[in-house]
């Protein structure tokens, strides 16, 4: 249900609509304002151009400057076939999934506090006294470790405010407006609410002629009941974004791509690059990320327990590997959940072009995350990922994690760290372990087989463009056969039919590396997979699912593995080796 809040802003408004000039007393009296309040709200409504309050030698008078309308909210009929509530700093929302007869696909109707129309306006003078009292540096604003403390101090700075504004408003209102003020003068205004929806992957403006559009995790693509009133406010919103990420857009720079300090990827163009209007798309950053445990759940499916183990392994014993897959088919997710799997003595470099891997607290100690840099509007202080990823070499890392290869330099620096011992991490392109092997060979990489020979295993993703799901459709290990050939082995293969995941051969790559560099036996290899096996089923049973949770797990194995190997056995509760 939608929250409607008055104040006395709107109470003494109104005593002014139609009445010309009116006696300080008569407003009060009626707005039910002592004389003293009366003059300090008036005050306040006149610096933000509402009214006009004349002080004489008797008695004051004040005047209605700027009448408003009531904004009248067109009601959306259809029927709900999904509705949920969550809260943000206070403000409370509803959203229902509509199903509309006129219109092809679900609307996604957001709810949350109506102000009377006066209280709208006043708030837009309260967020210009809130930006005077708090000053910032540029730095602090691009600072993601400062997020929290600047949130909170803006907060603090709202709440304050909206006491001093609403003395006779009710305190959980006073948080409410507070709340809102927040919103509107360090988040994204009215987008502030959709990016609390975690049910939401991608908010989408499309100019100001039409409304604002969301990608719902259950439901696809979906029209909201937001617009924005013009161009102008979507350009303010970008401009904002590009503040909070460093960046510029303007008529020369029509075009920015940035992420929020959350990590949430936005992209924004300008009239007339986007012939229909100023756009903005976010691609929001996982809040609660995927983990191995939810791989193997029976919710997600995307694989099975023995190929988890079978990674984990792969992980554990620094394993280059390469996730591969087509748009939106889940690579980053899966580098990010397997990623979790790294023993906490390693030194990690993670290289993105936007951050989005977030690897546990155990391994944060010695971890390095970088990201690139676009130019400066004098065309000044690129950083590209190449750039990152020559110099991450210098850093004596364990393990470097590239978010995507995209160019042949890139990919020629990332085999070049294979070669020289580095363990590698990396997504790129490909439908199949196939199709990648005659990327990576022929143009536009062209990688010499001596040095593909370095990578072990291909884990290659699959999204279902009807339902949505994704599998890993099949795990290949990199084999060098008879003159130098690159060959794949396919160790896993998912069987689309039956949505069930099958082994197709035994591995030979990597029981050979472990033979040979770990001195284990196949009998040792296999008993090992086996345990790891054990301790995902009992993580699954458990719903042991944070990333967190689990890597304090993984920090207890790899210190003790025995231990956490026969409290799986006995079923203990995982809390009992924390």
């Amino acid at each position: 249900m939608e929250l409607n809040i008055t104040t006395t802003a709107d109470s003494v408004c109104k005593a002014l609509v139609g009445k010309g000039i009116v006696p300080l007393q008569v407003v009060a009296r009626e707005a039910k304002l002592n004389e003293k309040d009366a003059i300090a709200l008036c005050s306040a409504l006149e610096e933000a151009g509402i009214v006009e309050l004349r002080k004489g030698l008797g008695s004051a008078t004040v005047e209605l400057k700027k009448p408003l309308k009531e904004m009248i909210v067109q009601k959306i009929e259809g029927k709900a076939i999904d509705k949920y509530e969550f809260e943000l700093h206070s403000v409370p929302a509803s959203v229902r999934i509509l199903d509309v007869k006129e219109d092809p696909l679900p609307i996604y109707e957001i709810k949350s506090v109506a102000l009377g129309p006066y209280t709208e306006e006043y708030m837009d003078y309260l967020q210009e006294v809130i930006a005077q009292r708090i000053a910032l540096e540029p730095s602090e604003i691009i600072d993601q470790r400062k997020v929290a403390v600047l949130e909170d101090r803006f907060y603090r700075a709202c709440l304050k405010l909206s006491a001093e504004s609403f003395p006779k408003l009710p305190e959980n209102y006073v948080k409410v407006i507070a709340g809102m003020l927040l919103h509107q003068v360090y988040g994204l205004g009215r987008m502030e609410m959709l990016m609390r929806d975690d049910m939401l992957e991608e908010i989408v403006i499309n100019g100001s002629y039409e409304p604002v559009v969301v990608y719902h995790k259950k439901y696809g693509w979906l029209k909201t009941n937001i617009m924005f009133k013009n161009e102008e406010e979507i350009y303010n919103l970008a401009t904002q974004i590009g503040r909070k990420a460093g960046k510029e857009i303007n008529v020369l720079n029509p075009i920015m791509d940035a992420h929020l300090p959350n990590g949430d990827r936005v992209n924004a163009t300008l009239f007339p690059i986007s012939m229909y209007g100023d756009t903005i798309t976010i691609r929001r950053f996982v809040r609660e990320p995927w983990t191995i445990v939810d791989f193997i759940d029976d919710n997600l499916h995307t694989m099975s327990t023995d190929m988890a183990a079978f990674l984990w392994q792969a992980m554990q014993y620094e394993m280059n590997m390469l996730i591969v897959g087509g748009t939106a088919s889940g690579k980053t997710s899966t580098l990010n959940t397997l990623c979790a799997l790294i023993p906490p003595s390693n030194r990690i470099i993670t290289i993105e072009d936007t951050r989005e891997l977030n690897l546990p607290q155990y391994l944060r100690y010695n971890w390095v995350p970088t990201v690139t840099r676009s130019a400066s509007s004098e065309g000044k202080g690129e950083i590209k990922m190449l750039d990152l990823m020559v110099t991450s070499l210098r850093m004596r890392p364990d393990r470097v994690i590239v978010g995507e290869v995209r160019r042949r330099e890139e990919a020629e620096v990332l085999f070049e760290a294979m070669h020289t011992g580095h363990a590698v991490y990396s997504t790129i392109h490909a439908d199949t372990g196939e199709q990648l092997m005659r990327r990576l060979i022929n143009p536009p990489f062209q990688i010499p087989n001596t040095e593909l020979e370095s990578l072990h295993l291909i884990v290659v993703m699959y999204r279902d463009r009807k339902t949505g799901k994704r599998r890993v459709y099949e795990i290949d290990e990199v084999t060098l056969g008879v003159g130098g050939e690159v060959n794949l082995n396919r160790v896993y293969r998912w069987r689309a039919r039956t949505d069930e995941f099958e082994k197709i051969n035994e591995s030979v790559r990597v029981f050979g590396e472990l033979s040979m560099h770990a001195g284990m036996s196949v009998e040792e290899i296999v008993e090992d997979i086996e345990d790891k096996a054990k301790v995902l089923e009992w993580m699954k049973k458990y719903n042991v699912k944070s990333v967190d949770k689990i890597g304090g797990i993984m920090a207890v194995f790899y210190k003790d593995p025995k231990r956490v190997v026969e409290a799986a056995e006995k079923g203990l509760k995982p809390e009992s080796i924390l």
